[in-house]
C-alpha cells in the first residue's frame, strides 16, 4: 500500500516539475542564509500576478491571487489576525463595462450550446484553486500521544499552523456536476514547540533535541517546511439555490519538500534560525477530503508515507503529519 502510494506521489512530483516547465511566469525568489544568530530571509513565490511571502520573521505570511488576497500577521505574543484584502476594484468595473458593450452578444447566448458543454463536461469546475489556513499536527502509530523518549517533539498546537497556496487547477470533468481535479499548491506548514527546546541531527544520525542557549529566556521555538504539492481528487457538487452547490470531495496528494529550517526567538527578540533537510524524506503522500458550500470549503489532510528517513526520525520513530482547515476557493 505504501509503495503504490509513495510511487504515486513520485508520478505528481514529475507532473510538477512539467508544469513548472511550460509556466515560464513562474519565478522562486530567496536566499540562502548563513546558521547564525539574529539571521532568516524572505521567501517570495510569484505566478504571474499571483504570489505567496512569509518574511524572515515567519510572523506575516502574504497570499495574493487575482484581485483577493489574505495577510495573516502574528504578534510577539503569539496571537494571530488575518485580513482579507481585495485589489484592483477598477478590474471588475472594466469587466462591466464591457459586458454593457457587448449587451446583444450577452442577451445571444447560445443555450444549446451551454447545455451541450454541460452533457459533455466541459463546465465543471472543481475547488482547489485558492488559499487554505488550518492547524496542523504529527501523529505516532495512529496516535496523537508520544512516546516519552521524544516528548521534544510535543506541540503547541493552537499555534501549529498550515498556509497553502494553491495556484494552478486542471478540471476534467464527467458532467457538469462531477469530475477530477488536479492542479499545483504550495504548502507551508510550522510547528510550534511546547517547550524550550529545538531539533537538530544528533550524533548517531537520528533527530535529536537541541537545548537553545539560555542567556536570554525563549520566547518561542519553532519548525518550518515549504512543499509542493499536487491533488487528484474526485469531485461530486449538488445544486443548492440558483448558483450556489455543495462540493464534496476525496482523493490522493503528493509533496515535494522545498525548504525546511527550525527557528529560535529570545524574549530580547534575538533569533537563531537554521535551514538543512532533518532527514525528511523528499517526497510524500497522503490522503485528503473536502466538503464545501458555494467558494468556502473545510478540508483534512493525512500523510501516509514517512515523513522521516528510515529510522532516521526523532530517536528512529516515525512520525505522520495530518493537517485540518478552512479553505477559501476560486472556481469561475
Amino acid at each position: 500500500m505504501k509503495k503504490s502510494l509513495m510511487l504515486m506521489v513520485i508520478v505528481t512530483a514529475v507532473l510538477c516539475q512539467g508544469f513548472a516547465i511550460q509556466s515560464p511566469e513562474i519565478t522562486i525568489v530567496g536566499k540562502s542564509m548563513p546558521v547564525e544568530a539574529d539571521s532568516g530571509s524572505t521567501v517570495t513565490v510569484i505566478i504571474g500576478d499571483d504570489l505567496f511571502r512569509f518574511d524572515e520573521s515567519d510572523s506575516i505570511v502574504i497570499i495574493k491571487m487575482g484581485n483577493r488576497g489574505l495577510e495573516i500577521t502574528e504578534s510577539p505574543e503569539g496571537k494571530k489576525k488575518f485580513d482579507i484584502e481585495k485589489y484592483d476594484p477598477s478590474e471588475t468595473e472594466e469587466l462591466e463595462d464591457y459586458r454593457n458593450e457587448t449587451d446583444e452578444d450577452w442577451h445571444g447566448y447560445n443555450y444549446e450550446e451551454r447545455e451541450y458543454r454541460d452533457r459533455r463536461g466541459s463546465n465543471f469546475r472543481g475547488h482547489w484553486a485558492g488559499f487554505e489556513v488550518g492547524f496542523n499536527n504529527y501523529m505516532h502509530t495512529r496516535s496523537v500521544s508520544l512516546p516519552s523518549n521524544i516528548s521534544y517533539m510535543d506541540l503547541d498546537a493552537s499555534n501549529s499552523n498550515c498556509f497553502n497556496f494553491n495556484f494552478s487547477q486542471v478540471n476534467i470533468g464527467f458532467s457538469r456536476f462531477a469530475g477530477l481535479v488536479s492542479g499545483i499548491g504550495l504548502n507551508y506548514n510550522t510547528y510550534r514547540f511546547e517547550y524550550d527546546n529545538s531539533i537538530g541531527i544528533g550524533t548517531e544520525g537520528t533527530v535529536a533535541e537541541v537545548i537553545p542557549d539560555f542567556s536570554f529566556p525563549v520566547k518561542k521555538s519553532k519548525f518550518n517546511v515549504l512543499y509542493l504539492n499536487v491533488p487528484v481528487l474526485l469531485e461530486f457538487q449538488i445544486p443548492a439555490g440558483y448558483s450556489n452547490r455543495l462540493s464534496i470531495a476525496a482523493g490522493v496528494i503528493g509533496g515535494l519538500r522545498l525548504k525546511s529550517w527550525t527557528k529560535v526567538l529570545y524574549e530580547n527578540d534575538e533569533k537563531f534560525r537554521s535551514e538543512g533537510d532533518y532527514n525528511l524524506n523528499m517526497l510524500r503522500g497522503g490522503v485528503t477530503g473536502r466538503i464545501g458550500f458555494s467558494n468556502m470549503t473545510i478540508f483534512g489532510t493525512y500523510f501516509l508515507t514517512p515523513w522521516f528517513e528510515d529510522l532516521k526520525g526523532p530517536d528512529g520513530h516515525n512520525l505522520e503529519p495530518f493537517e485540518i482547515g478552512l479553505a477559501f476557493t476560486f472556481n469561475d
